[in-house]
């Protein structure tokens, strides 16, 4: 559970950090340091489309990709040739959060939802990284690179795609 959530976090960050981005693609970095300060990095690229699409595709790593829709978020793993299936049910508005970002210092926001505070950096009019800590106190930090914003983007690349003999998991 705490996996989806991050996810549907940071899709719905890269898309809400200003009004007028209906699309966004960039490679990203993403760390996550525990209490112990040990640090896992994760590479790989994100294409995301509003209303509610977006596909991470991890590189690093493990090979993973995720996709998130309105409704649902799908795991693909080729590694162990599986899929995870989970319905979306949290009623998250995180456009509305995100407006209501206040700026705290030159290109620097923090935006609240229930206990976490999210710090949302900006280079220019380009989102550049996203840091909270999860609900386990890991420190998450997104740091994105070779943005493009309102590019069109081929709605079938949303489209979860994996082997049909893949082991299919609904949650």
């Amino acid at each position: 559970m705490k996996y989806t959530f991050i996810i549907m976090i940071f899709f719905t960050l890269s898309q809400a950090s200003f009004d007028s981005i209906n699309s966004f693609e960039s490679d990203f970095i993403q760390t996550v340091t525990d209490e112990k300060n040990k640090t896992l990095t994760y590479k790989g690229h994100l294409i995301a489309q509003k209303p509610q699409n977006a596909m991470w595709s991890y590189t690093i790593p493990v090979i993973k990709d995720v996709y998130i829709s309105s409704h649902n978020v799908t795991i693909v793993e080729p590694a162990i040739e599986q899929v995870i299936i989970r319905k979306i049910e949290s009623n998250f508005d995180f456009f509305n959060m995100i407006r209501n970002a206040k700026k705290i210092k030159e290109n620097v926001y923090v935006a609240l939802y229930k206990e976490s505070e999210f710090t949302i950096t900006k280079n220019g009019k380009l989102l550049e990284s996203i840091a909270y800590s999860d609900e386990f106190d890991n420190k998450v930090k997104i740091l994105f690179e070779n943005q493009q914003q309102n590019k069109i983007i081929d709605e079938e690349l949303f489209i979860p795609r994996f082997s049909s003999d893949y082991d299919i998991i609904r949650d």
